[in-house]
């Protein structure tokens, strides 16, 4: 019961954060550009028919009331239209969701592997401070953090080159990077076979995922070292260690799971962080998610898109740091949600 009330509460004030949080996109999405701004400029529309194409799509209205009823649209489920100029029209929740969808698989297994190496090195640095493997952990972190993500993905797409040239000389089809597999259908698993669909698979993921979990693994490793050296230097783990208890029920019972607490914080905003800063990768390695939804709306100046894809990045945020609040009562038993 305890654990509904929290979660309820922190509902409770989401919500509200989310409600300004739309009205401050809205207001940045409005001064960003006039979307009828082509159809001004261009001498075959006529006055009439441009305030009609404004009253269309509610762009005859104060700022204040624009707002209202795009919101009021947006709960009920009506993201509306589309209206990048020299594009057909179509409905915003489609086009954004599947981008969404693109973006979240590339991510999420980018992130999940990112922290699963990361603390593994991490603790394992930190056990074995000043020692060779701290020393290899720490210089591999630091050339990563010292890397911008576009110089790693151009570098990993040079390497694919090289490497689909290779394969092509064995008379294979190229592998590394090929846009067979965007998304797992069922009618890629039936045409292909499962064990074709997994080589498929890995060869459209593997880049982009390296790419990204690169930069991640660097801070992760970095944040899990520095946490693991305090945790282990604590009151209560020098009395475990004093009772006799052996150094791995010492490291992974006691130190471990209150060292998770600040890489628990880091993953909520990191994922959220990386779901927005994949617009490069996504780029460089072609891949039609969040990134090209954004870039392509920027530069159509389309409000109704851009509103979309700052919302769900909004509301990615919320529920990260809502579930990074409800792990650390898990990590922590001083922590209580109650």
């Amino acid at each position: 019961m305890n654990l509904v009330l929290y979660i309820l509460r922190r509902l409770a004030i989401a919500i509200p954060i989310l409600l300004i949080a739309t009205f401050l996109c809205f207001l940045m999405v409005a001064g960003a550009g006039d979307p009828l701004g082509e159809l001004r400029t261009n001498p075959n529309m006529s006055q009439e028919a441009i305030d009609a194409y404004a009253r269309a799509i509610g762009l005859d209205k104060a700022l204040v009331p624009r707002y209202f009823d795009w919101l009021g649209s947006f709960i009920t489920g009506d993201w509306g239209q589309s209206i990048a100029q020299g594009q057909a029209m179509q409905p915003v929740y489609p086009k954004v969701m599947d981008a969404f969808g693109v973006t979240v698989k590339l991510v999420v297994g980018a992130e999940l592997l990112a922290v699963t190496i990361g603390v593994l090195i991490g603790v394992l640095a930190a056990v074995k401070q000043y020692s060779i493997v701290d020393y290899i952990a720490t210089t591999l972190a630091f050339i990563l953090f010292s890397m911008p993500i576009f110089c790693v993905a151009i570098v990993l797409k040079t390497y694919a080159i090289e490497v689909n040239v290779w394969i092509k000389d064995l008379g294979l089809s190229d592998w590394l990077g090929n846009p067979w597999l965007r998304t797992s259908s069922p009618e890629n698993l039936s045409a292909d076979g499962f064990g074709d669909f997994i080589v498929k698979y890995v060869g459209a993921y593997l880049l982009p995922t390296l790419c990204i979990m690169a930069i991640s693994f660097a801070a992760y490793s970095r944040f899990q070292r520095a946490a693991m050296l305090e945790t282990l230097n604590m009151d209560y783990v020098r009395t475990a260690r004093a009772k006799g208890l052996s150094s791995s029920r010492v490291i992974f019972r006691h130190a471990f799971r209150n060292a998770l607490i600040p890489v628990t914080t880091l993953f909520s905003v990191n994922f959220a962080t990386v779901l927005t800063g994949a617009i490069i990768t996504e780029r460089v390695f072609n891949w039609n998610g969040m990134g090209t939804v954004l870039v392509e709306s920027v530069l159509r100046n389309d409000p109704n898109v851009m509103m979309g894809w700052l919302v769900v990045i909004a509301t990615t945020v919320v529920v990260a740091n809502l579930i990074a609040d409800l792990m650390y009562g898990i990590l922590d038993p001083r922590i209580r949600v109650g």
